[in-house]
């Protein structure tokens, strides 16, 4: 937004980053092709659509944020409302008679074309006096009009077909209205709706994918106080706590955006998220897919065949920028991502957070290979042969299907609480060999197996 307050520009700017994530969460999930199962079924979050559609999606057409502030009379709020915008693009094929024909798949020499919805980001942003608010408050509504275009394709100088690209109109209002709060401490509360006002009415059977188009997707707000400071919601100060209960929030959550014990920013988000919400640093990009660690992630992209690689650079660019990123991290990136314990930093500072704190390599009290431990009696180590019989209420689920399976104990492993894990491979495995080479295994306690043998 030009022209915005210094510190409040400063804010928006930490804040977009968390932001950012926010709007294109699950915008296109691993393995990022449009053919996969689970993009058939897209923009979980944030879903505004127009009213009419309610009646028969079941989707709401609003949110409501509301949060306590501390605001001066001179103080100005600044809003920014961001979403995406469904843009429907269809492909179609070079006909011999000069035309162009519709077509379920364009391969090209490089990606893969189908059918596909992008998203275009927009903003609405305002730079309002707070004494504005007050009273019935301030209601501005915006249009943004339908819209096409067309791309060439283009191979060896000749054209091979091209996309077609729409976008439909949608309409929408934004209400803002603060009131003053009774009590010795001047505080005020900020109400803040966003609303589809679009005017289409769908027929009878009119589905989701016809409503997107005209919905507002992943909506959510920046707001930002000039001189003032907002209250946190989730851990408000004691004399606010009766202030803050009373809020209401509606298929959105407010909370304190930008560095710790900064209040000049809210993020209202359609995802719940804590106080001051950062991205990892190890992070160098955006995978779109917050259900999986980078790393994983990274490495499952980088092991894509070259076939499915070029239908996800035709799938989307945001796809297509995944796969590059994943192409190109260097190793030594790759390690960084591995192992980090976040939970250090507060501590030791990000620099020691990067070091193991404890070292099993370097620590001549623990031998996983020689170590061994008593179960039912028994000795158990590396070598010995139980029955897997794992715990319900502590154990991964998929390990419940190797209950009364046989396995081979690998090694015997301390953690730095005092547990004991067994590693185990599981007998009559055809991939037991491949796991044991690259370390991996499965983990079980000791009261979840059964000595077999003597050792």
């Amino acid at each position: 937004m030009s022209g915005l307050p210094e510190g409040i520009e400063r804010g928006f700017a930490a804040a977009r980053q968390i932001a950012d994530a926010v709007l294109l969460e699950g915008y296109v999930l691993y393995p990022y092709r449009a053919s996969a199962a689970k993009n058939r079924l897209r923009w979980q979050f944030g879903v505004l659509v127009p009213p009419e559609y309610t009646r028969q999606g079941g989707e709401h057409s609003h949110q409501r944020t509301e949060c306590v502030l501390e605001a001066r009379e001179d103080d100005r709020l600044a809003v920014e409302l961001r979403f995406l915008r469904v843009q429907r693009r269809t492909v179609e094929r070079a006909a011999a008679n000069g035309e162009f024909e519709s077509v379920e798949r364009l391969e090209l020499a490089d990606r893969v074309l189908v059918d596909w919805d992008e998203g275009v980001e927009e903003r609405v942003e305002l730079l309002l006096p707070v004494d504005e608010l007050t009273g019935d408050g301030v209601q501005r509504g915006f249009r943004l009009p339908g819209v096409g275009s067309t791309e060439l394709l283009h191979e060896d100088g000749t054209a091979v077909g091209r996309l077609v690209r729409r976008r439909e109109q949608v309409d929408g209002l934004l209400r803002l209205r603060m009131e003053e709060l009774p009590g010795p401490f001047r505080a005020q509360r900020l109400t803040a709706e966003v609303e589809n006002v679009s005017g289409w009415t769908p027929h009878r059977r009119a589905g989701r994918e016809e409503a997107l188009p005209r919905s507002l997707v992943s909506a959510h707000l920046l707001l930002g106080l000039e001189h003032g400071r907002f209250l946190s919601v989730t851990d408000p100060p004691e004399w606010a706590r009766p202030a803050v209960r009373r809020c209401r929030n509606r298929h959105t959550w407010p909370v304190l955006a930008g560095p710790e014990g900064d209040r000049r920013v809210m993020l209202s988000s359609p995802i719940i998220l804590e106080d001051h919400p950062r991205i990892a640093p190890e992070s160098l990009g955006t995978l779109y897919d917050a259900t999986e660690i980078d790393e994983i992630l990274a490495l499952r992209t980088a092991a894509l065949t070259e076939d499915e690689k070029r239908e996800a650079r035709g799938t989307d660019d945001r796809a297509g920028a995944v796969i590059d990123l994943a192409e190109s991290m260097p190793p030594e990136v790759l390690e960084r991502l591995h192992g980090a314990v976040r939970g250090l930093r507060e501590i030791t500072g990000d620099r020691a957070a990067e070091q193991p704190w404890w070292d099993p390599g370097n620590d001549q009290e623990v031998d996983p290979e020689r170590d061994r431990v008593l179960v039912d009696g028994r000795s158990v180590g590396a070598g010995s042969r139980v029955v897997l019989r794992p715990g319900r209420r502590r154990t991964d689920a998929q390990d419940l299907f190797l209950a009364g399976r046989t396995g081979v104990v690998e090694a015997v492993l301390h953690d730095v609480d005092g547990s004991v894990h067994l590693a185990v491979t599981v007998e009559d495995d055809p991939g037991a060999d491949l796991w044991r080479a690259q370390g991996r295994f499965r983990y079980f306690q000791p009261d979840e197996v059964t000595p077999l043998e003597e050792s």
